[in-house]
Protein backbone atom coordinates (compact mmCIF):
# COMPACT_ATOMS: atom_id res chain seq x y z
CA UNK A 1 0.00 0.00 0.00
CA UNK A 2 1.55 3.36 -1.37
CA UNK A 3 0.79 6.80 0.29
CA UNK A 4 2.21 9.86 -1.71
CA UNK A 5 1.39 13.30 0.04
CA UNK A 6 1.64 16.66 -1.43
CA UNK A 7 0.26 19.87 -1.13
CA UNK A 8 -1.55 22.90 -3.34
CA UNK A 9 -3.63 25.66 -3.29
CA UNK A 10 -6.60 24.99 -5.29
CA UNK A 11 -9.61 23.04 -3.74
CA UNK A 12 -11.73 23.33 -6.58
CA UNK A 13 -9.45 22.18 -8.53
CA UNK A 14 -8.67 19.21 -6.88
CA UNK A 15 -12.56 18.70 -6.37
CA UNK A 16 -12.78 19.05 -10.34
CA UNK A 17 -9.97 16.52 -10.85
CA UNK A 18 -11.49 13.05 -8.56
CA UNK A 19 -14.98 13.71 -9.51
CA UNK A 20 -14.48 14.30 -12.94
CA UNK A 21 -13.67 11.64 -15.86
CA UNK A 22 -10.17 11.46 -15.29
CA UNK A 23 -7.13 12.65 -18.18
CA UNK A 24 -7.99 9.52 -20.42
CA UNK A 25 -11.71 8.49 -18.82
CA UNK A 26 -10.14 6.30 -16.19
CA UNK A 27 -12.18 7.87 -13.15
CA UNK A 28 -15.51 5.38 -12.98
CA UNK A 29 -18.06 5.85 -10.46
CA UNK A 30 -16.34 8.83 -8.28
CA UNK A 31 -17.76 8.70 -4.71
CA UNK A 32 -16.90 9.46 -1.03
CA UNK A 33 -16.07 6.32 1.17
CA UNK A 34 -15.33 8.44 4.42
CA UNK A 35 -15.49 12.50 5.97
CA UNK A 36 -14.40 14.22 8.47
CA UNK A 37 -18.80 14.40 8.78
CA UNK A 38 -20.71 11.97 6.05
CA UNK A 39 -23.72 13.71 6.74
CA UNK A 40 -21.98 17.22 5.95
CA UNK A 41 -20.10 16.39 3.13
CA UNK A 42 -22.44 16.51 0.41
CA UNK A 43 -20.84 13.97 -2.32
CA UNK A 44 -21.28 14.59 -5.97
CA UNK A 45 -20.87 10.95 -6.80
CA UNK A 46 -24.31 10.07 -4.97
CA UNK A 47 -26.73 12.67 -4.84
CA UNK A 48 -29.14 12.30 -8.35
CA UNK A 49 -30.96 15.34 -7.29
CA UNK A 50 -28.72 18.16 -7.98
CA UNK A 51 -26.24 19.01 -10.94
CA UNK A 52 -22.48 17.73 -10.84
CA UNK A 53 -21.95 21.71 -10.48
CA UNK A 54 -23.92 22.68 -7.85
CA UNK A 55 -22.67 20.02 -5.73
CA UNK A 56 -18.87 20.44 -6.36
CA UNK A 57 -19.65 24.14 -5.03
CA UNK A 58 -21.06 22.97 -1.88
CA UNK A 59 -18.44 20.50 -1.41
CA UNK A 60 -15.60 22.69 -1.93
CA UNK A 61 -17.75 25.11 0.26
CA UNK A 62 -17.93 23.08 3.26
CA UNK A 63 -14.18 21.59 3.04
CA UNK A 64 -12.55 25.03 2.51
CA UNK A 65 -15.19 26.48 5.30
CA UNK A 66 -12.48 26.81 8.10
CA UNK A 67 -10.09 28.70 5.36
CA UNK A 68 -13.24 31.21 4.52
CA UNK A 69 -13.37 31.75 8.54
CA UNK A 70 -10.11 33.30 8.63
CA UNK A 71 -11.53 36.14 6.79
CA UNK A 72 -9.89 35.53 3.52
CA UNK A 73 -6.50 35.35 4.70
CA UNK A 74 -6.28 32.31 2.60
CA UNK A 75 -2.54 30.41 4.05
CA UNK A 76 0.48 29.01 1.24
CA UNK A 77 -0.04 25.36 0.21
CA UNK A 78 -3.31 24.98 2.58
CA UNK A 79 -4.89 21.68 0.53
CA UNK A 80 -3.59 18.77 1.41
CA UNK A 81 -3.56 15.46 -1.25
CA UNK A 82 -2.49 11.62 -0.18
CA UNK A 83 -3.40 9.33 -2.92
CA UNK A 84 -3.55 5.75 -1.22
CA UNK A 85 -2.93 2.61 -3.67
CA UNK A 86 -2.71 -0.91 -2.70
CA UNK A 87 -0.12 -2.91 -4.76
CA UNK A 88 -0.08 -4.93 -8.12
CA UNK A 89 -2.27 -8.24 -7.21
CA UNK A 90 -3.60 -7.21 -3.60
CA UNK A 91 -7.19 -8.20 -3.08
CA UNK A 92 -10.17 -6.00 -3.79
CA UNK A 93 -11.16 -3.77 -0.77
CA UNK A 94 -14.83 -2.75 -0.58
CA UNK A 95 -15.54 1.01 0.84
CA UNK A 96 -15.93 0.34 4.23
CA UNK A 97 -12.07 -0.86 4.02
CA UNK A 98 -11.11 1.96 2.29
CA UNK A 99 -13.20 4.26 5.02
CA UNK A 100 -11.39 2.84 7.74
CA UNK A 101 -7.77 3.25 5.69
CA UNK A 102 -8.51 6.35 5.08
CA UNK A 103 -9.54 7.64 8.79
CA UNK A 104 -5.91 5.89 10.11
CA UNK A 105 -4.15 7.95 7.61
CA UNK A 106 -5.38 11.33 8.41
CA UNK A 107 -5.38 10.49 12.26
CA UNK A 108 -1.43 9.20 11.64
CA UNK A 109 -0.46 12.29 9.94
CA UNK A 110 -1.96 14.90 12.26
CA UNK A 111 -4.49 16.31 9.60
CA UNK A 112 -7.56 14.42 11.98
CA UNK A 113 -6.16 12.73 14.92
CA UNK A 114 -8.84 10.83 16.85
CA UNK A 115 -11.12 12.00 19.06
CA UNK A 116 -10.23 15.70 18.23
CA UNK A 117 -13.06 17.89 17.52
CA UNK A 118 -11.68 20.81 15.88
CA UNK A 119 -9.53 18.73 13.47
CA UNK A 120 -8.85 19.78 9.47
CA UNK A 121 -11.78 18.55 7.45
CA UNK A 122 -11.41 16.29 4.69
CA UNK A 123 -12.67 13.52 2.47
CA UNK A 124 -11.87 10.22 0.97
CA UNK A 125 -13.20 9.36 -2.77
CA UNK A 126 -12.64 6.48 -4.61
CA UNK A 127 -12.94 6.62 -8.01
CA UNK A 128 -11.34 3.32 -8.40
CA UNK A 129 -10.59 -0.48 -7.42
CA UNK A 130 -7.41 0.50 -6.19
CA UNK A 131 -6.59 3.35 -4.47
CA UNK A 132 -8.50 6.23 -2.78
CA UNK A 133 -7.75 9.64 -2.81
CA UNK A 134 -7.68 11.81 0.55
CA UNK A 135 -8.01 15.55 0.31
CA UNK A 136 -8.14 18.18 3.03
CA UNK A 137 -7.60 21.87 4.39
CA UNK A 138 -4.93 22.27 6.76
CA UNK A 139 -6.75 24.79 8.80
CA UNK A 140 -8.46 23.57 11.94
CA UNK A 141 -11.44 24.98 14.05
CA UNK A 142 -9.38 27.08 16.20
CA UNK A 143 -7.74 28.84 13.25
CA UNK A 144 -4.37 26.97 13.87
CA UNK A 145 -2.34 24.85 11.57
CA UNK A 146 -2.12 20.90 12.19
CA UNK A 147 1.19 19.56 13.31
CA UNK A 148 1.56 17.35 9.41
CA UNK A 149 5.72 17.32 9.86
CA UNK A 150 6.90 13.95 8.62
CA UNK A 151 3.43 12.88 7.47
CA UNK A 152 4.46 11.15 4.36
CA UNK A 153 6.70 9.13 6.30
CA UNK A 154 4.09 8.44 9.14
CA UNK A 155 1.82 7.72 6.66
CA UNK A 156 3.96 4.87 5.07
CA UNK A 157 4.32 3.87 8.57
CA UNK A 158 0.62 3.53 9.32
CA UNK A 159 0.16 1.65 5.94
CA UNK A 160 2.79 -1.06 7.24
CA UNK A 161 0.37 -1.55 10.11
CA UNK A 162 -2.97 -2.14 7.39
CA UNK A 163 -0.89 -4.16 5.27
CA UNK A 164 -0.48 -6.04 7.87
CA UNK A 165 -3.74 -6.56 9.56
CA UNK A 166 -5.67 -6.33 6.21
CA UNK A 167 -3.61 -9.76 4.40
CA UNK A 168 -2.39 -6.97 1.49
CA UNK A 169 1.57 -7.17 0.32
CA UNK A 170 4.09 -6.13 2.92
CA UNK A 171 5.83 -3.27 1.20
CA UNK A 172 9.36 -1.99 1.89
CA UNK A 173 9.30 1.45 4.61
CA UNK A 174 11.07 4.22 3.28
CA UNK A 175 13.36 6.82 4.74
CA UNK A 176 12.32 9.86 2.62
CA UNK A 177 15.66 9.61 0.86
CA UNK A 178 13.67 8.07 -2.01
CA UNK A 179 13.31 9.74 -5.56
CA UNK A 180 10.40 11.38 -6.31
CA UNK A 181 7.77 9.06 -8.12
CA UNK A 182 7.08 10.41 -12.05
CA UNK A 183 3.16 11.68 -11.74
CA UNK A 184 0.25 9.62 -13.46
CA UNK A 185 0.66 12.79 -15.91
CA UNK A 186 3.92 12.11 -16.91
CA UNK A 187 3.54 8.61 -16.94
CA UNK A 188 0.17 9.26 -19.22
CA UNK A 189 2.46 11.63 -21.18
CA UNK A 190 5.29 9.30 -22.16
CA UNK A 191 2.45 7.24 -22.80
CA UNK A 192 1.43 9.31 -25.53
CA UNK A 193 4.86 9.34 -26.92
CA UNK A 194 5.66 5.41 -26.58
CA UNK A 195 8.28 6.05 -24.39
CA UNK A 196 8.41 3.14 -21.65
CA UNK A 197 10.40 5.75 -19.09
CA UNK A 198 9.21 9.15 -18.31
CA UNK A 199 11.42 12.36 -18.84
CA UNK A 200 11.46 12.27 -15.45
CA UNK A 201 13.22 9.13 -14.56
CA UNK A 202 15.48 8.98 -18.47
CA UNK A 203 16.92 12.44 -16.86
CA UNK A 204 17.92 10.63 -13.48
CA UNK A 205 19.40 7.68 -15.43
CA UNK A 206 21.44 10.26 -18.00
CA UNK A 207 22.26 12.33 -14.56
CA UNK A 208 23.84 9.14 -12.46
CA UNK A 209 25.24 7.71 -15.02
CA UNK A 210 27.34 11.19 -16.53
CA UNK A 211 28.38 12.07 -12.59
CA UNK A 212 30.15 8.58 -12.46
CA UNK A 213 32.45 9.06 -15.20
CA UNK A 214 33.07 12.88 -14.90
CA UNK A 215 35.92 14.37 -12.33
CA UNK A 216 34.64 18.03 -12.30
CA UNK A 217 30.84 19.51 -11.73
CA UNK A 218 31.78 21.89 -14.98
CA UNK A 219 32.50 18.44 -17.03
CA UNK A 220 29.20 17.10 -15.80
CA UNK A 221 27.37 20.12 -17.53
CA UNK A 222 29.69 20.03 -20.74
CA UNK A 223 28.68 15.75 -20.82
CA UNK A 224 24.69 16.45 -20.16
CA UNK A 225 24.79 19.26 -22.40
CA UNK A 226 26.34 17.02 -25.42
CA UNK A 227 23.76 14.68 -25.08
CA UNK A 228 20.97 17.23 -26.01
CA UNK A 229 19.88 17.50 -22.39
CA UNK A 230 19.18 21.15 -21.50
CA UNK A 231 20.68 22.59 -18.40
CA UNK A 232 20.21 25.78 -16.70
CA UNK A 233 21.72 26.27 -13.39
CA UNK A 234 20.32 28.54 -10.49
CA UNK A 235 23.19 31.44 -9.98
CA UNK A 236 22.97 33.31 -6.67
CA UNK A 237 21.85 36.99 -6.80
CA UNK A 238 24.59 38.27 -4.55
CA UNK A 239 27.35 35.87 -5.11
CA UNK A 240 27.13 35.24 -8.67
CA UNK A 241 28.58 31.36 -8.20
CA UNK A 242 26.28 28.43 -9.02
CA UNK A 243 23.81 27.34 -6.04
CA UNK A 244 22.33 24.92 -8.46
CA UNK A 245 20.74 23.42 -11.54
CA UNK A 246 17.80 22.31 -13.40
CA UNK A 247 17.86 19.95 -16.53
CA UNK A 248 15.26 19.56 -19.23
CA UNK A 249 15.19 16.19 -21.68
CA UNK A 250 15.07 16.82 -25.37
CA UNK A 251 11.86 17.32 -27.06
CA UNK A 252 9.93 17.47 -23.63
CA UNK A 253 8.00 20.56 -23.46
CA UNK A 254 4.55 21.72 -22.11
CA UNK A 255 3.01 24.68 -24.09
CA UNK A 256 5.98 25.23 -26.27
CA UNK A 257 8.76 25.67 -23.17
CA UNK A 258 10.98 22.94 -21.52
CA UNK A 259 9.90 21.50 -18.50
CA UNK A 260 12.72 21.55 -15.84
CA UNK A 261 13.35 19.08 -12.92
CA UNK A 262 16.07 20.16 -10.38
CA UNK A 263 18.62 17.91 -9.58
CA UNK A 264 17.42 17.64 -6.12
CA UNK A 265 13.93 16.57 -7.54
CA UNK A 266 15.66 14.12 -9.82
CA UNK A 267 17.27 12.11 -6.59
CA UNK A 268 18.64 13.77 -3.35
CA UNK A 269 22.26 13.10 -4.09
CA UNK A 270 21.64 14.33 -7.45
CA UNK A 271 21.51 17.95 -5.62
CA UNK A 272 24.21 20.62 -6.64
CA UNK A 273 25.74 20.70 -3.01
CA UNK A 274 25.44 16.84 -3.06
CA UNK A 275 27.38 16.75 -6.25
CA UNK A 276 29.75 18.89 -5.00
CA UNK A 277 30.91 16.72 -1.92
CA UNK A 278 32.00 14.10 -4.78
CA UNK A 279 33.46 16.43 -7.77
CA UNK A 280 35.74 19.35 -7.60
CA UNK A 281 34.27 22.76 -9.36
CA UNK A 282 37.38 22.85 -11.64
CA UNK A 283 40.00 20.08 -12.30
CA UNK A 284 43.51 20.46 -9.96
CA UNK A 285 45.60 18.15 -11.45
CA UNK A 286 45.50 16.92 -15.16
CA UNK A 287 44.63 13.32 -15.59
CA UNK A 288 44.97 11.46 -18.28
CA UNK A 289 42.07 9.63 -19.51
CA UNK A 290 44.57 6.98 -21.80
CA UNK A 291 47.00 4.80 -19.57
CA UNK A 292 50.09 2.90 -20.66
CA UNK A 293 48.83 0.13 -19.55
CA UNK A 294 45.08 -0.53 -20.35
CA UNK A 295 44.59 -3.45 -18.08
CA UNK A 296 45.83 -1.85 -15.58
CA UNK A 297 42.57 0.33 -14.48
CA UNK A 298 40.74 -3.24 -14.55
CA UNK A 299 43.50 -4.56 -11.73
CA UNK A 300 43.06 -1.31 -9.54
CA UNK A 301 39.56 -0.97 -10.35
CA UNK A 302 38.94 -4.95 -9.05
CA UNK A 303 40.95 -4.38 -6.04
CA UNK A 304 39.32 -1.18 -5.05
CA UNK A 305 35.82 -3.11 -5.16
CA UNK A 306 37.10 -6.19 -3.27
CA UNK A 307 37.50 -3.68 -0.56
CA UNK A 308 34.46 -2.64 -0.40
CA UNK A 309 33.18 -5.62 1.20
CA UNK A 310 35.91 -5.66 3.81
CA UNK A 311 34.87 -1.59 4.52
CA UNK A 312 30.75 -3.26 5.14
CA UNK A 313 32.34 -5.56 7.45
CA UNK A 314 34.59 -3.34 9.63
CA UNK A 315 33.79 0.25 9.15
CA UNK A 316 31.72 2.98 10.95
CA UNK A 317 28.96 4.08 8.86
CA UNK A 318 29.61 6.98 7.36
CA UNK A 319 32.25 5.13 5.57
CA UNK A 320 30.35 2.38 4.43
CA UNK A 321 27.65 4.97 2.93
CA UNK A 322 30.34 6.62 1.29
CA UNK A 323 31.81 3.40 -0.05
CA UNK A 324 28.07 2.37 -0.91
CA UNK A 325 28.14 5.49 -3.25
CA UNK A 326 31.32 5.39 -4.51
CA UNK A 327 30.44 1.58 -5.42
CA UNK A 328 27.19 2.89 -7.22
CA UNK A 329 29.59 4.74 -9.52
CA UNK A 330 32.07 1.65 -10.06
CA UNK A 331 28.80 -0.33 -11.29
CA UNK A 332 27.76 2.48 -14.03
CA UNK A 333 31.17 2.52 -15.44
CA UNK A 334 31.54 -1.13 -15.19
CA UNK A 335 28.55 -1.42 -17.91
CA UNK A 336 30.06 1.04 -19.69
CA UNK A 337 33.42 -0.56 -20.21
CA UNK A 338 31.47 -3.95 -21.00
CA UNK A 339 30.65 -5.11 -24.34
CA UNK A 340 27.93 -8.07 -25.22
CA UNK A 341 25.28 -9.16 -24.41
CA UNK A 342 25.98 -8.85 -20.78
CA UNK A 343 25.77 -4.77 -20.74
CA UNK A 344 22.04 -4.88 -20.76
CA UNK A 345 22.15 -6.46 -17.24
CA UNK A 346 24.80 -4.78 -15.93
CA UNK A 347 22.95 -1.49 -17.27
CA UNK A 348 20.09 -2.03 -15.33
CA UNK A 349 22.42 -3.32 -11.68
CA UNK A 350 23.85 -0.14 -11.93
CA UNK A 351 19.91 1.70 -12.45
CA UNK A 352 18.76 -0.95 -9.47
CA UNK A 353 21.65 0.30 -7.24
CA UNK A 354 20.85 3.58 -7.35
CA UNK A 355 18.38 3.23 -4.78
CA UNK A 356 20.70 1.35 -2.82
CA UNK A 357 23.69 3.69 -2.98
CA UNK A 358 22.14 6.25 -0.14
CA UNK A 359 20.72 6.27 3.01
CA UNK A 360 19.85 8.71 5.73
CA UNK A 361 23.25 8.35 7.25
CA UNK A 362 25.26 11.09 5.85
CA UNK A 363 28.35 9.85 3.83
CA UNK A 364 31.84 10.25 4.09
CA UNK A 365 32.94 10.65 0.48
CA UNK A 366 36.67 11.09 1.59
CA UNK A 367 37.01 7.57 2.59
CA UNK A 368 36.32 6.36 -0.28
CA UNK A 369 38.29 8.55 -2.81
CA UNK A 370 40.29 5.58 -3.80
CA UNK A 371 37.30 3.50 -5.07
CA UNK A 372 35.73 6.41 -6.74
CA UNK A 373 39.18 7.18 -8.63
CA UNK A 374 39.68 3.72 -9.87
CA UNK A 375 36.08 3.67 -10.92
CA UNK A 376 36.14 6.98 -12.94
CA UNK A 377 38.96 5.24 -14.94
CA UNK A 378 36.75 1.73 -15.95
CA UNK A 379 34.98 5.22 -17.91
CA UNK A 380 38.05 5.41 -20.58
CA UNK A 381 38.48 2.01 -19.97
CA UNK A 382 39.23 0.56 -24.06
CA UNK A 383 40.91 -2.60 -23.63
CA UNK A 384 38.73 -5.92 -22.76
CA UNK A 385 40.89 -7.82 -20.17
CA UNK A 386 38.90 -11.14 -20.77
CA UNK A 387 39.13 -12.55 -17.24
CA UNK A 388 40.19 -9.77 -15.27
CA UNK A 389 36.90 -8.17 -16.43
CA UNK A 390 34.82 -11.46 -14.95
CA UNK A 391 36.97 -11.87 -11.53
CA UNK A 392 36.07 -7.73 -11.52
CA UNK A 393 32.21 -8.61 -11.78
CA UNK A 394 32.41 -11.57 -9.75
CA UNK A 395 34.03 -9.15 -6.53
CA UNK A 396 31.21 -6.79 -7.25
CA UNK A 397 28.67 -9.80 -7.28
CA UNK A 398 29.60 -10.29 -3.49
CA UNK A 399 29.46 -6.82 -2.64
CA UNK A 400 25.76 -6.12 -3.95
CA UNK A 401 24.81 -8.89 -1.77
CA UNK A 402 27.09 -7.34 1.19
CA UNK A 403 24.79 -4.21 0.58
CA UNK A 404 21.70 -5.73 0.86
CA UNK A 405 22.36 -7.15 4.03
CA UNK A 406 24.40 -3.82 5.54
CA UNK A 407 21.45 -2.11 4.70
CA UNK A 408 18.89 -4.89 5.79
CA UNK A 409 20.94 -4.93 9.58
CA UNK A 410 19.83 -1.41 9.70
CA UNK A 411 16.72 -1.14 8.86
CA UNK A 412 16.94 0.09 5.96
CA UNK A 413 13.89 -1.69 4.01
CA UNK A 414 13.75 -0.09 0.33
CA UNK A 415 17.29 0.38 0.04
CA UNK A 416 17.88 -3.65 0.70
CA UNK A 417 15.35 -4.77 -1.47
CA UNK A 418 17.18 -2.26 -4.52
CA UNK A 419 20.36 -3.85 -3.47
CA UNK A 420 18.93 -7.42 -3.97
CA UNK A 421 17.59 -6.57 -7.46
CA UNK A 422 20.43 -5.08 -8.70
CA UNK A 423 22.14 -8.70 -6.80
CA UNK A 424 20.03 -10.43 -9.40
CA UNK A 425 20.65 -8.59 -12.74
CA UNK A 426 24.82 -8.54 -11.92
CA UNK A 427 24.30 -12.86 -11.14
CA UNK A 428 22.90 -12.88 -14.58
CA UNK A 429 25.48 -10.32 -16.61
CA UNK A 430 28.35 -12.12 -14.66
CA UNK A 431 27.24 -15.81 -15.77
CA UNK A 432 26.64 -14.36 -19.04
CA UNK A 433 29.96 -13.43 -19.03
CA UNK A 434 32.00 -16.18 -16.60
CA UNK A 435 30.31 -19.88 -18.12
CA UNK A 436 31.83 -20.08 -21.70
CA UNK A 437 35.17 -18.58 -19.87
CA UNK A 438 34.92 -21.65 -17.46
CA UNK A 439 33.78 -23.96 -20.22
CA UNK A 440 37.33 -22.72 -22.60
CA UNK A 441 38.98 -23.24 -19.26
CA UNK A 442 38.09 -26.86 -18.12
CA UNK A 443 38.29 -27.71 -21.97
CA UNK A 444 42.07 -27.05 -21.37
CA UNK A 445 42.26 -28.45 -18.30
CA UNK A 446 46.39 -30.09 -18.12
CA UNK A 447 47.00 -33.30 -17.84
CA UNK A 448 46.48 -35.72 -15.46
CA UNK A 449 49.66 -35.72 -13.76
CA UNK A 450 49.91 -32.07 -13.42
CA UNK A 451 45.99 -32.17 -11.99
CA UNK A 452 47.01 -34.57 -9.42
CA UNK A 453 49.73 -32.66 -8.30
CA UNK A 454 47.94 -29.25 -7.96
CA UNK A 455 44.81 -31.73 -5.55
CA UNK A 456 48.33 -32.54 -3.32
CA UNK A 457 48.85 -28.65 -3.03
CA UNK A 458 45.39 -27.78 -2.50
CA UNK A 459 44.90 -30.80 -0.16
CA UNK A 460 48.15 -29.34 1.84
CA UNK A 461 47.47 -25.75 1.63
CA UNK A 462 43.50 -25.71 2.22
CA UNK A 463 42.90 -28.92 4.03
CA UNK A 464 39.79 -27.79 5.52
CA UNK A 465 37.92 -26.83 2.06
CA UNK A 466 40.25 -29.45 -0.18
CA UNK A 467 36.58 -31.71 -0.49
CA UNK A 468 34.41 -29.14 -1.28
CA UNK A 469 37.19 -27.60 -4.06
CA UNK A 470 37.10 -30.63 -5.63
CA UNK A 471 33.40 -31.19 -5.49
CA UNK A 472 32.65 -27.94 -7.31
CA UNK A 473 32.23 -28.38 -10.59
CA UNK A 474 34.65 -25.22 -11.52
CA UNK A 475 37.68 -27.08 -10.48
CA UNK A 476 38.72 -28.20 -14.11
CA UNK A 477 38.65 -24.52 -14.92
CA UNK A 478 40.54 -24.21 -11.57
CA UNK A 479 43.38 -26.25 -12.46
CA UNK A 480 44.18 -24.57 -16.08
CA UNK A 481 44.10 -20.95 -14.07
CA UNK A 482 46.78 -22.68 -11.33
CA UNK A 483 48.53 -24.12 -14.32
CA UNK A 484 48.95 -20.82 -15.84
CA UNK A 485 49.64 -19.04 -12.32
CA UNK A 486 52.62 -21.54 -12.36
CA UNK A 487 53.80 -20.63 -16.23
CA UNK A 488 53.71 -16.61 -14.61
CA UNK A 489 55.82 -17.84 -12.23
CA UNK A 490 53.99 -18.28 -8.92
CA UNK A 491 54.16 -21.44 -6.39
CA UNK A 492 50.64 -22.72 -6.47
CA UNK A 493 50.97 -24.06 -3.01
CA UNK A 494 51.80 -20.75 -1.47
CA UNK A 495 49.20 -18.97 -4.54
CA UNK A 496 46.42 -20.93 -2.68
CA UNK A 497 46.97 -20.18 0.52
CA UNK A 498 47.26 -16.68 0.03
CA UNK A 499 44.21 -16.41 -2.00
CA UNK A 500 41.91 -18.37 0.38
CA UNK A 501 43.14 -16.00 3.07
CA UNK A 502 41.57 -12.23 1.58
CA UNK A 503 38.06 -13.97 2.81
CA UNK A 504 36.76 -17.10 4.51
CA UNK A 505 35.22 -19.85 2.05
CA UNK A 506 32.65 -21.24 4.73
CA UNK A 507 29.95 -19.05 2.62
CA UNK A 508 31.14 -19.91 -0.62
CA UNK A 509 28.52 -21.84 -2.53
CA UNK A 510 31.26 -22.47 -5.62
CA UNK A 511 34.40 -22.03 -3.62
CA UNK A 512 36.89 -23.37 -6.96
CA UNK A 513 35.29 -20.33 -8.55
CA UNK A 514 35.85 -18.29 -5.98
CA UNK A 515 39.91 -19.45 -6.17
CA UNK A 516 39.73 -19.46 -9.95
CA UNK A 517 38.76 -15.47 -9.53
CA UNK A 518 41.03 -14.35 -6.93
CA UNK A 519 44.07 -16.01 -8.94
CA UNK A 520 43.35 -14.56 -12.41
CA UNK A 521 43.44 -11.14 -10.91
CA UNK A 522 47.32 -12.14 -9.68
CA UNK A 523 49.92 -10.13 -11.24
CA UNK A 524 52.66 -11.66 -13.72
CA UNK A 525 55.80 -12.20 -11.36
CA UNK A 526 58.12 -13.00 -14.25
CA UNK A 527 57.30 -10.32 -15.99
CA UNK A 528 57.20 -8.51 -12.73
CA UNK A 529 60.93 -9.40 -12.33
CA UNK A 530 61.87 -8.38 -15.89
CA UNK A 531 60.63 -4.72 -15.38
CA UNK A 532 62.81 -4.74 -12.57
CA UNK A 533 65.67 -5.84 -13.59
CA UNK A 534 65.27 -2.97 -16.64
CA UNK A 535 64.78 -0.35 -14.22
CA UNK A 536 67.67 -1.34 -11.97
CA UNK A 537 69.97 -1.21 -15.10
CA UNK A 538 68.63 1.88 -16.64
CA UNK A 539 70.82 5.06 -15.90
CA UNK A 540 69.23 7.62 -14.25
CA UNK A 541 69.88 10.57 -16.42
CA UNK A 542 66.70 11.59 -17.74
CA UNK A 543 63.22 10.29 -17.15
CA UNK A 544 62.70 6.92 -19.05
CA UNK A 545 59.81 6.43 -21.20
CA UNK A 546 57.03 3.97 -20.15
CA UNK A 547 57.25 0.05 -22.19
CA UNK A 548 54.72 0.45 -24.92
CA UNK A 549 54.14 -3.51 -24.18
CA UNK A 550 51.31 -4.23 -21.81
CA UNK A 551 52.58 -6.80 -19.25
CA UNK A 552 50.62 -10.13 -19.21
CA UNK A 553 48.35 -11.13 -16.72
CA UNK A 554 47.63 -14.06 -15.22
CA UNK A 555 44.66 -14.79 -17.26
CA UNK A 556 46.39 -13.84 -20.34
CA UNK A 557 49.18 -16.66 -20.43
CA UNK A 558 48.55 -19.34 -22.52
CA UNK A 559 47.14 -22.55 -21.01
CA UNK A 560 49.34 -25.52 -20.22
CA UNK A 561 49.07 -28.17 -22.89
CA UNK A 562 51.21 -30.29 -21.71
CA UNK A 563 49.26 -33.35 -23.26
CA UNK A 564 51.47 -36.36 -25.01
CA UNK A 565 50.12 -38.48 -27.43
Amino acid sequence: MVPDVSTGSSTPGLINYLFGKGRRDEHTDPHIVAAWDMAGAPDPGRDPTATYTQLARRLDHHVDLRTRELGGKQPPQHVWHCPVRTAPGDRYLTDAEWAEVARRIVAATGIAPEGDDKACRWIAVRHADDHIHIMATTVRADGRRPRTNRDGWRAQRECREIEAEFGLRRLKSGDLTAPRTPTGAERAKAERQGREETAREWLREQAYAVAAAVRTIDEYFTVLRSLGIQVRPRVGPETGEVTGYSLAAPSDTANGEPVWYGGSKLAPDLSYNRLCERLPTQTLVDHPQQVADPVEPWHRAEAAIRHTHAVLDSSDDAVAQGYLNAFGDALHNVALATNGRRRTELQAAAQMFNRARRSAIRADHQAAIALRGAAKELAYATHDPGGLAIALLFAALHVTRAAAKWHEQRGHEQQAAAAEEAFRHLQTGYQQAAQPVLADLARRAPRATTASRFEQDLRIALPDHADRVLSDPAWPALTTTLARAETAGHNPRRLLAEVAARRELDTADRPAEVLNWRITVQPNRRAQATRSRITRNTTPVAPTPQPTSTPTTVSERPAERGRRR
